[in-house]
């Protein structure tokens, strides 16, 4: 869902992923995130352990969804967070297939990583149970929060399918990312952060600020003047 699409929505959605600490997910509800992301991967440093991520959600208000990040994660640890959190969208960033990612009734984003060429329509084909794709930067032994973007003009201009912009977003770019992407949401984890799992409340607010002034933009750009 990019390109003209982007007529038919209010705004870009947003998710603050690698959120470690309940003042930071409030932050982020308190700014207008749409979704936070718990990383539930032992290797990442924004990894939470089940009772931590207990308490975050138990802090957070109404109406913020709650994303559960997972690199090639068993069936067991996957449940027994389902069990235990309030997940309501399940992220694979590993090589999970699409019956792996729909065996625990819940809708998933699939993250890919983005080399030279992206083949979206094989992406599509291979993840047809995917309610989002999210697009994020290659780099060699990490599986995403790499702080580098990759090249925004290789991804198509239409996809019958949300498409989710991550890597190396900031308050400094985002701008430019969303107007040259058309994204259906955004994806930040590094871009708002004081150190690994340190969220900024300033720059969080700075960086939804930018998602709006992007939105506004692109609709001035495309208003019909009013006859009088």
């Amino acid at each position: 869902m990019t390109g003209s699409d982007l007529n038919n929505l209010t705004r870009t959605r947003v998710k603050i992923c690698g959120i470690t600490r309940s003042q930071d997910a409030l932050a982020a509800a308190y700014a207008g995130a749409d979704a936070i992301g718990l990383v539930f991967y032992e290797k990442s440093l924004r990894h939470v352990t089940v009772d931590s991520a207990k308490a975050i959600v138990k802090a957070i208000p109404p109406f913020v969804t709650i994303v559960g990040l997972f690199v090639g994660a068993g069936k067991d640890k996957i449940r027994a967070v389902l069990e235990n959190i309030p997940i309501d969208i399940l992220q694979f960033h590993g090589d999970e297939s699409d019956e792996q990612c729909q065996q625990y009734g819940r809708p998933y984003i699939k993250a890919i990583r983005v080399r030279e060429q992206l083949e979206l329509d094989d992406l599509l084909n291979r993840y047809p149970g995917a309610s989002a794709l999210l697009l994020d930067s290659y780099v060699q032994g990490t599986r995403g929060g790499t702080g580098i973007a990759f090249d925004w003009s290789i991804v198509p201009p239409v996809c019958n399918k949300p498409i989710i912009l991550a890597g190396g977003l900031t308050p400094a770019n985002v701008r430019r990312a969303i107007t040259q992407v058309k994204p259906y949401g955004v994806d930040v984890s590094g871009g708002v952060e004081t150190g690994k799992g340190i969220k900024d409340a300033g720059k969080i607010a700075a960086f939804m600020q930018e998602v709006t002034n992007a939105q506004d933009e692109f609709r001035g750009r495309h208003c019909t003047p009013v006859q009088v």
